[in-house]
């Protein structure tokens, strides 16, 4: 088996992944309450609750289903916080020593790449790689909190960045447009939740990149456009209308993301069999029906991460670090690894 840790932000995460059987056994601990007063993360926080939250899990994994198979250790080492990830990686160097067991440093963004393709494994581990095989090369979307970006998985697994953001990524747009909106925290999920309610089109905010054929993605002008918006709208009106704004700002991120996507597959030259969706954003259910939609019209199998695998959560570092061909196997540096704050997925 192997042990995954996961500290790249606010979630305490510990996961045991087996590759004959699947997910043996997951545990997270969020700290959404505790950022939520507070209006965002605050890093000193993030990191004392991985201190105080670690250990509980770990013995949790220990109790429930025990270190006795465990062959590999596999800690998150980068994109994320500093403190938050040095925690992470000192406990995985810990139990390197206790079990013993060699460690092998994971990028946060891969395990993203690689977690819809999780529960395909689940369904039969014994033909994962031959039923993989039939999905690349594959077009994936990661969209987060920190990160938007379109990716190729080629047929032997080699992974190529084809766009990213050159500002804000789209969580952090649909954060920051709710707390423009007097909204709290995390701000995604409310926005979406009063966009139930709302008009798409009742105002029209801008997609980001025009140009068909430029494949990055922008969102620091939708941000301005609904500050501007707001700035010429009494309160009372804001709050008569915030339904309408939540619906057309996310309509506004969404179409951006689909619309990158679809240039993407026609560039792709009917080179893609399948399209990915994955990272914190995932979970919004507008974007997950018009992704599925721009699937269908490209007559491509869809493939979303779940629900429990689209934040920051250690089965999908566990996973990555089994079947990403260019994740080291034996350990890059052992007790040498050190913390990327800043890596890339490249």
């Amino acid at each position: 088996m192997i042990l995954a840790l996961e500290s790249s932000c606010d979630e305490t995460a510990v996961a045991l992944f087996d590759p004959a059987r699947g997910m043996a056994g997951e545990w997270v601990h969020s700290q959404m309450a505790l950022h939520e007063r507070h209006g965002g993360v605050v890093p000193d926080l993030a990191t004392r609750e991985h201190l105080r939250t670690f250990a509980p899990l770990l013995a949790r994994a220990r109790d429930e289903v025990g270190f006795g198979g465990v062959r590999q250790i596999a800690v998150t080492h980068g994109p994320g916080l500093a403190a938050c990830l040095a925690i992470g990686v000192s406990a995985a160097k810990a139990l390197s020593l206790a079990l013993p067991a060699p460690i092998v440093g994971v990028n946060h963004l891969r395990g993203h790449v690689w977690s819809p393709f999780i529960a395909l494994h689940a369904e039969a581990p014994a033909t994962f790689d031959q039923r993989l095989a039939m999905l690349l090369p594959h077009l994936g979307l990661i969209v987060s909190g920190g990160n938007t970006l379109l990716f190729r998985l080629d047929a032997a697994r080699r992974l190529t960045v084809l766009a990213s953001t050159r500002d804000d990524a789209a969580g952090e747009a649909l954060d920051k447009g709710a707390k423009l909106l007097g909204l709290g925290y995390p701000g995604g999920p409310l926005i979406e939740e009063l966009a139930l309610t709302g008009r798409v089109n009742a105002y029209d905010f801008p997609r980001g990149i025009g140009r068909r054929d430029e494949l990055g993605f922008s969102f620091s002008g939708l941000k301005t456009s609904l500050r501007y918006l707001l700035e010429k709208m009494a309160p009372a009106e804001i709050e008569a209308r915030r339904a309408d704004l939540c619906a057309s700002y996310q309509q506004a991120v969404v179409d951006a993301l689909v619309r990158k996507t679809g240039a993407a597959l026609r560039q792709g030259e009917g080179g893609f069999r399948s399209l990915g969706l994955s990272g914190g954003v995932a979970n919004n259910r507008t974007l997950r029906a018009a992704f599925e939609a721009e699937a269908k019209r490209a007559r491509l199998p869809s493939v979303a991460a779940l629900p429990r695998h689209t934040g920051d959560n250690a089965g999908m570092i566990a996973f990555a670090a089994w079947c990403d061909r260019e994740v080291p196997k034996g350990g890059p540096a052992g007790l040498d690894l050190r913390i990327e704050p800043s890596a890339v997925l490249a």
